[in-house]
């Protein structure tokens, strides 16, 4: 096994050490694997760790080839930055009582010749959420010249002071430095209980959300004020409905009409797009109607047991999400699913077969491989799944798919018209 990560653990206080009696492994579902030597990879830029406390993490024993836990601290995680896609889970043991997890990905990470390594894969070359490339000084100036032009503006409040201020929101952030996609949060509510919702949690819960929910019904004119300016003006643009800080935006669907609307009267410019759950293919199809673009549909699974079971749909069923895709393509749109990525689930037979199916039917454009922020272990229990069949391996199903689907576009961000119409691999360097 030479050329093999060690184990990582944490004292607790901040501070890892690597267990050089051990070689670190993955998860895969419910088991710990070990992990090809080629599906590691230098921990990129942007790239962190996390102690996981009241969890003991596993490794390959270097003499015996075992499993075994590591006794001398706890499990450690990696965050891989956005463009990359996790190929593994950390691997660990709960102890007696652990806490569940925050909302973050856990990707499995070691040590070696000094360095981080992360079990994953670059699916994407948009440099737009590229660390580096964030300039403090141009954002708050950014800001400042943004509630200045638009000082009655809640949506340019919002974005300012909440998203890129408050929460570091990278597409917010972007929105401000003039470039690339600008964000529209629209809804206040929504008609899916996702157990892993990042902008609302139950009191009841034992998890808290990552930051608060829009609190507002914008206008469309708020929407049109600042959008258009951004369509005009920025590099690639686009404008997004449907961020991590709202509901469900299909619910405003009428005020996202009258705003397209009106964005199209002004400017032929750029994408509009919307990312959404899709409950609502009747709208949709006003919405395409209108001029947009684009569709991103998030998705935990390609299968309706275990959509609802993540999901809790409120009045809409997963066959109303395969429709909103299906008439988005039938429109013309681009259209694109937001995978959540869970390696030993993702990867299973009977989800690529259910993939496959969605695929056909739909015509998708695109997959977006997004890391699944949750804790394994909860959201295994939480959707009833007692075992987890051997997989495929999340670098195979890719493979298979991109066999049998050859126009099928992978990445990890909308795409930008010149990236619809043309070079799909558009340096966005330049």
């Amino acid at each position: 096994m030479e050329n093999m990560p060690f184990v990582l653990y944490s004292d607790g206080k901040g501070n890892v050490y690597e267990d050089t009696s051990l070689y670190a492994c993955g998860r895969s579902g419910h088991y710990s694997t070990p992990i090809p030597v080629d599906d590691w990879i230098l921990l990129p830029e942007g790239g962190s760790l996390y102690e996981l406390p009241d969890r003991r993490p596993i490794g390959i024993d270097v003499e015996t080839g075992e499993l075994r836990l590591c006794d001398k601290g706890q499990a450690v995680a990696a965050f891989v930055p956005p463009a990359h896609t996790g190929l593994y889970l950390a691997a660990w043991v709960n102890e007696p009582n652990a806490q569940v997890l925050p909302l973050f990905c856990y990707t499995a990470v070691g040590w070696l010749d000094g360095a981080f390594y992360v079990s994953a894969l670059r699916i994407e070359q948009d440099i737009r959420q590229e660390r580096g490339g964030y300039i403090e000084t141009t954002i708050q100036q950014g800001i400042a010249e943004k509630l200045e032009a638009f000082p009655q503006n809640r949506l340019v409040e919002h974005l300012a002071r909440n998203c890129a201020e408050r929460y570091e929101c990278p597409a917010a952030r972007n929105y401000f430095m003039g470039r690339w996609e600008c964000p529209i949060p629209v809804s206040p509510a929504c008609n899916s209980n996702c157990i892993g919702c990042i902008s609302f949690q139950p009191e009841a819960e034992s998890i808290v959300s990552s930051h608060d929910r829009l609190n507002f019904k914008p206008t469309a004119g708020e929407i049109v004020e600042y959008t258009v300016a951004h369509l005009e003006q920025a590099p690639f643009p686009i404008v997004s409905f449907g961020q991590g800080c709202e509901g469900e935006p299909l619910l405003m669907w009428e005020t996202i009409e009258a705003a397209i609307q009106q964005i199209r009267r002004f400017t032929s410019r750029g994408s509009i797009n919307i990312n959404t759950n899709g409950s609502k293919p009747d709208a949709v199809r006003r919405l395409c109607t209108a001029g947009l673009n684009s569709i991103r549909v998030s998705i935990n699974s390609a299968q309706k047991w275990l959509y609802d079971a993540y999901y809790l749909p409120n009045n809409y069923t997963f066959d109303d999400v395969v429709e909103s895709l299906r008439v988005a393509h039938e429109m013309g749109a681009w259209t694109s699913i937001n995978y959540f990525v869970f390696p030993g689930m993702t990867d299973q037979e009977e989800e690529y077969q259910a993939l496959r199916k969605l695929i056909q039917h739909t015509g998708l454009n695109m997959i977006q491989w997004r890391n699944f922020n949750i804790d394994p272990d909860w959201y295994l229990e939480r959707v009833g799944m007692e075992d987890t069949p051997e997989s495929m391996g999340i670098r195979q199903l890719m493979e298979e798919l991109r066999a049998e689907f050859p126009d099928l576009k992978f990445g990890y961000y909308n795409p930008p018209v010149e990236r619809m119409t043309g070079n799909f691999e558009l340096d966005f360097a330049h």
